[in-house]
């Protein structure tokens, strides 16, 4: 499976959200190949502050591999990570980190700062712009017809 392959997946997540009038943003962890976590964003649906797309699929790879550990797994986002997501990842130690669209108000891996380069144990490897042009347009597409509305 491609780079590509994984944030379609997790683009599909985003739509998901998207449909139930949340911020379309979805993510995957992979491990081995396979698919172990999945998550969208539901903090309108829960009410609840980390529901965010990460920290969804992040408790499903957990539940998955019955360990809060995540050393061996890939995360693919379609928006780059915020910094309690940027945290969570690393405090899991995921390996790597693919997001789609850079996220200028509320990034934590260069679009504001870069957790992943400060002073912790654990530094996850870092790649940007996975198919960023859908991704981004999922995200513009969803305000605009908020604005609309």
């Amino acid at each position: 499976m491609t780079h590509e392959y994984y944030m379609e997946q997790a683009l599909a997540l985003a739509r998901e959200a998207a449909a139930a009038g949340e911020v379309p943003v979805g993510c995957v962890i992979v491990k081995d190949g396979a698919i172990i976590g999945r998550g969208r964003n539901r903090r309108e649906e829960k009410q609840a502050v980390f529901s965010h797309a990460e920290m969804e699929a992040m408790a499903e790879a957990n539940a998955a591999l019955n360990s809060w550990r995540l050393e061996e797994c890939d995360l693919y986002v379609t928006l780059e990570p915020c910094p309690m997501c940027a945290g969570a990842i690393i405090n899991a130690r995921v390996r790597r980190v693919f997001y789609g669209a850079r996220d200028s108000v509320m990034g934590a891996c260069g679009g504001v700062l870069n957790l992943f380069m400060e002073n912790f144990p654990h530094h996850p490897q870092l790649v940007g712009g996975i198919l960023g042009e859908e991704c981004a347009a999922e995200l513009s597409e969803f305000f605009r017809r908020l604005r609309n509305e």
